[in-house]
């Protein structure tokens, strides 16, 4: 685990530059992108920031900040007064210190850094980058997506493959819901990604009003990013094609428009993640956190307002299909936050395909969870390392909901940490109160073994977890 320090940012060696943010969309089949990491820029101290600005290379991608001001907003706009910065926003941080900060681009980065961090009451300072994302191998559709025979699922109708599928076999959820009669009743799950389609007939009930930060409304619909007349109408009736991020999405040419890459690359992703959840503890409440695009950017100080708002507003389990691969003083602050009321944080390991600690999955109140293939191997896209990585779930071929009441497969980790997430609701159903962090992380660490230390406690198994958390709570039955 990597020690939390109070510095602007922690200096980690990386060579790419950006925050980076696993949307981990690997393969479509209906509309379907590639699976996503993404990289960042060496984060620097204070002093490096101004040394490698002065020296030339070290040159600030963004004009926006992540500012803490123990005197608040008061104090805050008295030093942007001074030194020609605005107050965007808050954060929502329960003391009130945490903003995001503009500046003009005109404004000298070294002079705006030297005054800002000299102002009374300013105790980090930190980048709100944007992020970029970049593709993964995909593999070929598994034969469970074409099976589109009608079944009832927890009220309502779905195909047949979404609940047969090897993945949701793998970890035997079905199993789980009927032997402990557990199906995330009363749960609540937070999910912060693209936003959720609020119209999908699979998931509509049990979605509670999330909000969306990319916008500043309630909701938390990722239909807003597109343009109806570009997209085009799925009617379900075409056989799935496979994508990949450099292709266009189009199943039915006489049905489907096509979508723009550049715009569009990120579609679906939170739609994708929500059914997974979903699939898991269909009972759970979803509630949908819009932090990034279409196109998969988005800004890290969402990201912070998205865990304040899930941990305000009721939510057990928040379930993060993303990483930073530098570490964030306030990112651990608004997570340790989270996790001290009783919230449980799930994040993926990332797709670099190397033993990299990225964020928030490798911070110490985060369920890391990587990927293994539907042959409980380890995903050769997947990050890996123990520590961080508490356990793997199956990444590969996860077939789930997608925007416009159709179905798509994904690969990436971020098809295995909604896994995690659901089966965490599924305990949860058992008992709330007790639930925490750690007691979650123990029961899950109840696996299915598999010969590779680096994926952790193994491949995830949420009859053994439901049942090692019953045990905990005195129930034997």
């Amino acid at each position: 685990m990597t020690s939390n320090k109070t510095s602007l940012v922690e200096k980690r060696s990386r060579a790419k530059a950006g925050i980076s943010v696993t949307l981990t969309l690997a393969l479509f089949a209906v509309y379907v992108q590639p699976g996503f990491a993404i990289t960042p820029p060496p984060p620097k101290t204070n002093a490096q920031l101004l040394g490698g600005l002065l020296g030339g290379g070290g040159l600030l991608g963004t004009n926006r900040y992540i500012v803490r001001d123990t005197k608040g907003l008061l104090g805050l706009n008295l030093t942007c007064l001074l030194f020609g910065c605005k107050v965007l926003q808050g954060i929502g941080d329960p003391d009130a210190q945490l903003y995001v900060v503009t500046t003009s681009a005109l404004l000298s980065p070294v002079v705006f850094l030297t005054q800002l961090l000299s102002g009374a009451g300013i105790t980090n300072v930190e980048q709100d980058q944007a992020v970029a994302t970049q593709g993964t191998t995909v593999g070929s559709t598994p034969d469970y997506l074409t099976d589109r025979t009608p079944v009832s699922y927890y009220g309502a109708t779905v195909w047949e493959g979404y609940v047969l599928q090897t993945p949701n076999q793998i970890i035997r959820s079905s199993t789980t819901q009927s032997a402990y009669g557990v199906d995330g009743t009363g749960v609540t799950v937070a999910i912060i990604d693209t936003g959720v389609d609020p119209n999908n007939t699979v998931l509509q009930n049990r979605l509670v009003y999330g909000y969306d930060f990319t916008r500043n409304r309630s909701g938390g619909s990722e239909l807003g990013d597109i343009n109806q007349s570009t997209v085009g109408v799925v009617d379900g009736s075409a056989q799935p094609a496979q994508l990949n991020q450099s292709t266009v999405g189009v199943v039915d040419q006489s049905t489907v428009g096509v979508v723009d890459n550049s715009k569009y690359s990120a579609f679906g992703h939170g739609t994708m993640t929500a059914g997974i959840v979903h699939l898991v503890a269909p009972n759970a409440k979803i509630m949908p956190l819009k932090a990034f695009n279409a196109n998969g950017t988005g800004y890290a100080s969402d990201v912070l307002r998205a865990i304040y708002y899930a941990t305000n507003h009721g939510a057990k389990v928040i379930s993060m299909s993303f990483d930073f691969t530098t570490y964030s003083q306030e990112l651990a602050t608004a997570i340790n936050y989270a996790t001290m009321r009783g919230v449980i944080c799930v994040a993926s390991a990332g797709n670099d395909g190397q033993m990299n600690a990225v964020y928030p999955a490798s911070l110490p109140n985060v369920i890391d969870v990587a990927s293994t293939s539907n042959d409980n191997t380890p995903s050769a896209f997947s990050n890996y390392g123990a520590p961080p990585v508490w356990l793997s779930a199956p990444g590969e071929a996860v077939m789930t909901t997608y925007p416009f009441n159709t179905y798509a497969v994904g690969w990436g980790t971020s098809f295995s940490a909604p896994l995690v997430s659901g089966t965490v609701a599924l305990m949860a159903d058992v008992n709330s109160l007790l639930l925490t962090k750690q007691q979650a992380a123990k029961a899950l660490s109840n696996a299915r073994q598999i010969p590779y230390s680096q994926y952790g406690y193994g491949v995830l198994d949420s009859y053994q977890a439901v049942k090692a958390w019953r045990y905990a709570v005195g129930i034997s039955w």
